[in-house]
């Protein structure tokens, strides 16, 4: 099937569907003509024509075929250049096989471990944080206090910096941070360049402070180099392996990859796992049962201890596992995908020429009624059951599939898991409110967070 045979909604000459489509609900849209017109279709922004996936195992296939038959798009990789946090992200081809490994090796499990002392450590600030809101019965933005822990400890992990937003009522680099991802999005997906003239001055400010703030953990990394050379070889973060890489002869690598592969990793540390916290906080809030039994849970394991001390008590929490994954396939931060095709293929049936671009639908397979029973009810426990060949295991992939699965999945896990045993370990969640008292509204900003909500903490209830 050639792709002008596809199905998809009417648009207008010049325009195409771009007046059908509002950016922040553009993954509701997109899911509702899916319905429609079926797992694959077309529509129109402006010149450009998107191919529409929403079958997994398509999907599947595809992602596991990247980068060689799929890659990122052309404008992402040069809005994130523009930027300057064109890192292992955005980076393709050569680029991104030398990047790669670094970062993998700066996130994988033992990593994680040798760091957990100190994710300990946050994660008691953070306790401290909702204990003064409790003791005066105040309300928490509830993303915004996510986004301080995320970047604490993305910061902590990754550049061997403690910035502490916990503790600080000033001015914090999550300011800055908040205003890229929209900026992105919209630029993205913008039929014209029109940023280039009316955006630029405004985002210019906080990319300036950002990369101000990235210039001094380099600063810091490479005068702990300097003091200890041992770290060249041995480095102890992200930021130290990127510079021993950098500095090593025929590396490849520049001062601008070691920089915008910082700042990737702000910004993904910060929006993904915050969001999805915020996501599951509020779903247990409108589930007492399954709060009840993930609460239950983490005190059984937690005992007289306020927060998880223990690396190996993280492994202790099935149920908690169960949430997190479930909350993920209801409300996945990236449900769609933006991919470019690298060489004629053809997928579905469909014949795909190079340089097609694609939107995948990550969450529709996931919450599709034929797949599962009661698809879009939140019910943790369809995760303790067997694997089948429609197991959530197999048709949600929120971290990704293929050679570009998250680097940062087990540290994202780790740290929902410290989150969740501080809060219903040592709170009691009172209320979880919307800005209009209704259901929590999905607003697309490259990645897809809840509006608006705000937290109202209890003190534990003592038997």
């Amino acid at each position: 099937m050639r792709i002008s045979e596809l199905p998809g909604p009417r648009g207008l000459p010049i325009l195409g569907n771009a007046l059908q489509i509002k950016a922040s609900q553009m993954h509701l849209t997109a899911e509702k003509w899916s319905r429609t017109y079926g797992e694959y279709f077309r529509f129109r922004i402006g010149p450009r024509q998107i191919v529409v996936l929403s079958n997994p195992e398509t999907i599947a296939g595809a992602l596991r075929d990247r980068p060689d038959g799929f890659r990122r798009t052309p404008r992402l990789r040069a809005i994130a250049k523009e930027m300057g946090f064109n890192g292992v992200f955005s980076a393709e081809g050569d680029a991104w096989r030398r990047q790669r490994p670094m970062v993998m090796a700066s996130f994988d499990p033992g990593h994680i471990k040798t760091y957990f002392p100190a994710l300990v450590k946050v994660t008691q600030r953070f306790a401290r944080r909702w204990q003064a809101a409790a003791r005066a019965g105040a309300t928490v933005d509830l993303q915004g206090d996510l986004m301080r822990y995320t970047v604490d400890v993305t910061a902590g992990l990754a550049f061997g910096a403690d910035i502490n937003t916990l503790e600080s009522d000033t001015e914090v680099i999550q300011a800055h941070l908040d205003k890229v991802f929209p900026a992105l999005f919209k630029r993205l997906f913008s039929p014209f360049p029109s940023w280039r003239w009316l955006e630029e001055r405004r985002l210019g400010r906080h990319l300036e402070a950002l990369h101000r703030a990235v210039a001094e953990f380099i600063g810091q990394a490479r005068a702990r180099m300097d003091a200890d050379p041992r770290l060249s070889s041995h480095p102890s973060n992200l930021i130290e392996a990127m510079i021993a890489a950098r500095d090593t002869e025929g590396s490849g690598l520049d001062d601008a990859d070691v920089a915008g592969n910082v700042l990737t990793m702000l910004l993904a540390g910060e929006d993904t796992t915050a969001n999805t916290l915020a996501w599951m906080i509020y779903l247990l809030s409108r589930n007492p049962a399954a709060r009840d039994r993930a609460r239950d849970e983490i005190r059984m394991v937690l005992q007289k201890e306020s927060v998880l001390s223990r690396y190996e008590d993280a492994s202790a929490l099935p149920y908690i596992d169960a949430c997190i994954n479930e909350t993920m396939r209801l409300k996945p931060v990236a449900p769609l995908m933006m991919l470019e095709v690298a060489r004629a293929t053809v997928l579905g049936e469909i014949e795909l020429p190079e340089g097609t671009l694609l939107m995948v639908l990550m969450r529709a397979g996931a919450t599709d009624e034929r797949r599962f029973a009661d698809a879009h009810a939140f019910n943790p426990e369809r995760w303790l059951s067997g694997a089948s060949a429609n197991s959530p295991k197999r048709v949600s992939m929120p971290f990704g599939a293929g050679p570009r699965l998250c680097p940062g999945r087990y540290l994202a896990i780790l740290e929902m898991k410290m989150v969740m045993a501080m809060l219903l370990g040592g709170f009691e969640i009172e209320a979880v409110t919307t800005p209009d008292g209704a259901e929590a509204k999905e607003h697309l900003s490259f990645t897809m967070y809840p509006e608006g909500l705000r937290l109202r903490l209890g003190a534990k209830a003592t038997a």
